[in-house]
């Protein structure tokens, strides 16, 4: 279908504008749009309960992580990792938004890891911080939800990408268990020449050029970012992984990679779900209040987890 008209209106209200694209900025210049649309999305709804905590990071740095707690008994534990390409995007402006509704939609405590982001903290330092993030969560699990709920990763863009590296990693270290995965419009692969980076009605608010200019800033190497930590897609195997949702939209540079890695874990035998947002691009997932797809989107990603959540063994909870 089309590309959505709400978005078109956006995209032409942003072109009006004097502010370079992404890739042609610094990331301290690329960082300022994140007040601005914030502003845009305003604050986010009421939960329960928020706390901020500091915790050791890599190589001896610290990090955030936000929880927020719904009212009543949470039915699970969802550890987010946000989008912006590992140098941009914050707990703090519309990902504080987006974690709170995922909390009252799911009726689950939302952690939301501000890792660490390049290029002042470039690879691995985002990764080992996101991992250090989900083990503190389930190591808090008993705290966090009912006991024995589930344990979920989930993340955009970026954060799905850390989301599916952590799911890996869990495996191969031996934890923590994880028991679902949802990944929106995930980076899986540090190819850019996919037919989706590559087509021109794709190149919008994130383009190929945008891409490249992340993956520079974030791993300079070009010859390590093939390695499974980067591209999860080149994994030798994705054999044991958790059930996945993975969301991608029809605009949007990431949309092959995205559904390559759904393929690759269904091939691997792994329950996965692949839904594709028609008519939205990429970023449409933090863009509360501003674009339609973004209630449509989280309202598919919470119904999921909720689904999960109900046939979840021992789970009592009834949907949210």
């Amino acid at each position: 279908m089309p590309l959505e008209p709400v978005t078109q209106a956006f995209l032409a209200l942003m072109a009006e504008g004097d502010a370079p694209p992404i890739h042609e900025s610094t990331p301290a210049i690329a960082r300022m749009s994140g007040p601005v649309l914030a502003g845009l999305s305003g604050p986010g709804p009421e939960v329960g309960e928020v706390r901020d905590l500091k915790l050791a990071g890599w190589g001896g740095g610290r990090f955030r992580v936000r929880v927020l707690r719904p009212e009543g008994e949470p039915r699970a534990v969802i550890v987010y990792f946000h989008g912006g390409g590992w140098v941009i995007g914050d707990i703090d402006l519309q990902y504080d938004h987006l974690g709170r509704d995922l909390a009252n939609q799911t009726s689950a405590t939302v952690v939301l890891v501000n890792y660490r982001k390049a290029p002042e903290h470039p690879f691995p330092a985002g990764i080992e911080d996101s991992y250090a993030g989900l083990r503190w969560a389930a190591e808090h699990a008993g705290e966090l939800a009912a006991e024995g709920a589930p344990l979920i990763v989930a993340g955009d863009s970026a954060g799905g990408n850390i989301s599916a590296v952590m799911t890996l990693w869990a495996r191969d270290r031996g934890g923590p268990r994880i028991d679902y995965q949802v990944l929106v419009y995930p980076v899986t692969d540090c190819d850019l020449d996919t037919e989706s980076s590559l087509a021109p009605e794709n190149q919008l608010l994130l383009s190929r050029d945008t891409m490249a200019w992340f993956w520079r800033h974030y791993l300079p190497d070009e010859a390590a970012r093939s390695h499974p930590d980067a591209s999860p897609l080149r994994a030798e195997s994705h054999a044991g992984l958790p059930p996945a949702l993975v969301y991608v939209a029809e605009y949007d540079p990431l949309h092959d990679e995205g559904v390559a890695y759904a393929r690759a874990l269904k091939d691997a035998g792994v329950p996965v779900v692949l839904e594709e947002a028609a008519g939205q691009m990429h970023a449409y997932f933090q863009m509360a209040k501003i674009l339609p797809g973004y209630e449509e989107g989280v309202r598919l990603v919470a119904d999921h987890v909720n689904a999960f959540v109900a046939a979840f063994p021992g789970s009592s909870a009834e949907g949210a």
